[in-house]
């Protein structure tokens, strides 16, 4: 029986790479408005200039959800309490420099904005933008953002609807 014949290094390189998925985390900036809305932090990529929330990889010796507050930090200029676990997951296409592309799975962690900073450490590399949440949905490519960000001002919006509901203790 004949031997099988072995892949190329290139061949299994492809395979390799195909097969893995990266994972990075992420800060989805928010601030209640007035009304009761949510409004959502967006910023542009470096390179595709498209609105995305900050986002990184993983620090080594930091938990995710402090990863994602220090990117958002350094993205945005933003600080404020972070979710402890993900407000939810999103996918999308990372491209690489040989004009390739690797799926990467993103932890979104909820930062409600206490603070914006005057400066920051990629201040004039992105623009930021305060918007709706509707319109965040919109302005963002990954329609699993969208429908988090949707799912996040419905979550707020209840929850600015049951403190109005309790009654005064005095």
């Amino acid at each position: 029986m004949p031997k099988p014949k072995k892949a190329s290094p290139k061949l299994k390189a492809k395979k390799a790479r195909s097969a893995k998925v990266l994972q990075q985390v992420a800060a989805l900036p928010v601030r209640p408005t007035p009304d009761g809305d949510l409004e959502v932090l967006l910023v542009t990529s470096r390179e595709t200039r498209r609105w995305i929330v900050p986002k990184g990889w993983p620090m080594k010796g930091r938990k995710p959800h402090r990863a994602a507050a220090i990117e958002a930090c350094e993205e945005a200029g933003v600080i404020g309490p972070i979710s402890k676990t993900p407000v939810g997951f999103y996918t999308y296409a990372k491209r690489l420099p040989d004009g390739g592309a690797l799926p990467c799975r993103v932890a979104v962690y909820c930062l409600t904005v206490t603070k914006q900073l005057a400066t920051w450490p990629e201040k004039g590399q992105r623009d930021v933008q305060w918007v709706s949440s509707e319109a965040a949905a919109v302005l963002v490519d990954e329609p699993e953002l969208a429908d988090l960000i949707r799912e996040q001002a419905r979550v707020a919006v209840a929850a600015q609807l049951r403190a109005q509901d309790e009654p005064d203790p005095l």
